[in-house]
């Protein structure tokens, strides 16, 4: 049986669309978690690349994957708005970080530590 090697998560309140291809890019999980699914779901699972949009709580679920020893890239999410292929759903998407993430010309945004996002906090209440 063939392995995860990129998958896209679409980010959202309580339940998280995820798609997954092998290397050869057939599709090998397409299915929703709920927050509290997502780490043992990427905890069994070995090495990835893991693709999300760029927003507040992606750099922390960016940290917790890379400490799992993941790949994780972020995106902005205009940059990654050209590769839905079909119209606006959690799945959509999802395929499409997950064929955004492995394009050579994508640009990607760095993960924050803890201690950026925190002083990031106060300048906004400031």
């Amino acid at each position: 049986m063939s392995e995860l090697a990129t998958v896209g998560i679409d980010l959202a309140k309580s339940v998280f669309q995820i798609h997954g291809v092998d290397e050869n890019g057939r599709v090998l999980v397409r299915r929703q978690l709920r927050r509290s699914q997502l780490l043992a779901f990427f905890d069994k699972r070995p090495r990835c690349l893991i693709g999300m949009e760029a927003c507040a709580g992606s750099h922390d679920w960016g940290r917790r994957l890379q400490e799992m020893g993941h790949d994780v890239r972020l995106m902005p999410p205009s940059y990654v708005k050209p590769y839905v292929k079909r119209g606006k759903t959690d799945a959509a998407d999802a395929a499409a970080i997950c064929e955004a993430v492995t394009r050579p010309s994508m640009r990607f945004v760095a993960i924050k530590s803890e201690a950026c996002s925190s002083v990031l906090v106060l300048h906004r209440t400031r």
